[in-house]
């Protein structure tokens, strides 16, 4: 039996970036918890061609296997720098090159970093109705850092790392068998 695919999308172009430090983390974590196969994206990844894509089948080969290996994940990790109070208008052009049944009933942990805690809602404000539109199962906790909780992009904060656990343990819901033995060592 094939592993479950864990894909986990970090919606910033700068490298490195804290963003894709938390998606990565997260993404770890569920991976040695479920045992799922995990690959971690950032907007780099996507490519040049995302930019000037009016719809999908403009994108080059590289953007369409990023977006392949979404929409065909059992699990994604959804991370987004908050810019202005949301996120980046080049990581929702990604998401609206993906059509809404392809998302539906997925579940997705939600995370967003920002420079301090006036950006924390963005998950609750932003992040969780755009995917709630493509009718995917956002878990209940979402995830928020701030510069505080990183140190040399790494996840240095105990709060935060504990929240990480918890939204780990949250997709039990999903996999509840997904891997056992590794589930019985936590």
């Amino acid at each position: 039996m094939a592993a479950l695919r864990l894909i986990g999308i970090a919606g910033s172009f700068n490298r490195p970036s804290k963003t894709y430090a938390l998606v990565q983390d997260v993404a770890d974590r569920a991976a040695q918890r479920y045992g799922f196969d995990r690959t971690v994206y950032d907007l780099h990844d996507v490519g040049p061609s995302l930019g000037p894509a009016l719809w999908r089948k403009d994108l080059d080969d590289q953007a369409k296997g990023v977006i392949d290996a979404i929409v065909s994940a059992d699990v994604l990790v959804i991370g987004s720098p908050t810019y202005k109070g949301s996120y980046p208008g080049l990581f929702k052009h990604l998401i609206d090159l993906i059509d809404p049944h392809e998302l539906r009933a997925k579940p997705i942990i939600i995370t967003a970093t920002g420079g301090g805690d006036r950006h924390a809602l963005m998950v609750e404000h932003q992040l969780r109705p755009l995917f709630g539109f493509f009718m995917s199962h956002t878990l209940p906790t979402a995830l928020y850092a701030s510069d505080r909780d990183f140190a040399d992009y790494k996840v240095s904060s105990e709060p935060l790392s504990k929240r990480i656990s918890e939204v780990v343990s949250e997709l039990a819901a999903f996999f509840p068998v997904a891997n056992p033995v590794l589930a019985a060592a936590e």
